[in-house]
């Protein structure tokens, strides 16, 4: 991951709020009723709680963080969810009064109780879809990754992005607050960024269009990504693409498009 050259010595603890929020959409083809919920039905299995549980897992890992807690819920008719509480993995016994201090983190007798819910966690979130009247179907995950002091969620982004099957991809990352070093300068930033793409693999971001809209003076850096080639066959849902005459193929494929352009730009195509 990308950063500064010479590490910051900090005064105290680095309290910079860094949180990376994106949505990812995958889209299908499902005419009838019955293979519209099956493909909800197919969803709800593929990635139900305990698949994106480990999935989170895996983000606090590879983000040098670790776990405190863990709640996770599946959803009637569809849907789960998963929150996983984390925190540096330097936290240990020896320095639980600072973090106390700091607010991280309250004690009770011997146990972890969590003080601010929305300062460390990783979270997510899914919305299988479909209307009765459209043989598009969706299915949309929303993911969450905060974490406060050195860590830094970005370089989770590849994994995360190749973990679902991603049509259309929303991120934000937006980094709070403000930490001194040890001299009292504030640094309201402490790694080089320029835009979330930097932190895409090259061959990642070959399959997207993507576009940036960033505030740079506020640390806020929004990406937007469609993904470029429709491979038919990979839309449909327990169809075969050679079942279907070209005019049928060729039609599905504009209603896909049709809808993945609708979703990437926030309007309805009419």
């Amino acid at each position: 991951m990308l950063g500064l050259e010479k590490k910051l010595t900090l005064y105290g603890f680095n309290n910079l709020t860094k949180t990376l929020s994106f949505n990812i959409y995958d889209v299908c083809y499902a005419k009838s009723e019955r293979e519209q919920k099956d493909y909800i039905a197919y969803i709800d299995e593929q990635y139900n709680s305990e698949r994106l549980t480990k999935i989170l897992c895996d983000v606090t890992e590879k983000i040098g963080a670790q776990i405190l807690n863990i709640s996770k819920q599946d959803y009637d008719p569809q849907g789960a969810s998963v929150n996983i509480l984390i925190a540096e993995d330097n936290l240990s016994t020896e320095n639980i009064d600072e973090s106390c201090n700091q607010g991280k983190f309250h004690i009770e007798q011997g146990n972890f109780v969590h003080a601010h819910l929305d300062k460390s966690h990783v979270t997510v979130h899914t919305f299988p879809e479909y209307h009765p009247d459209n043989s598009i179907s969706t299915f949309r995950v929303d993911i969450d990754v905060s974490t406060c002091g050195e860590i830094s969620p970005l370089n989770t982004l590849d994994y995360l992005i190749g973990s679902f099957d991603s049509d259309i991809i929303t991120i934000d990352y937006r980094v709070r607050g403000f930490t001194r070093d040890v001299e009292g300068k504030k640094f309201f930033i402490d790694h080089d960024i320029t835009s979330i793409q930097d932190y895409i693999d090259d061959n990642t971001l070959k399959k997207y269009d993507a576009i940036d809209v960033n505030v740079y003076q506020s640390n806020i850096f929004h990406t937007k990504m469609l993904i470029k080639e429709i491979e038919l066959q990979n839309y449909l849902f327990n169809k075969d693409v050679y079942e279907l005459p070209p005019k049928q193929r060729l039609e599905i494929t504009n209603s896909l498009r049709k809808e993945m352009i609708e979703i990437f730009s926030g309007m309805n195509i009419y």
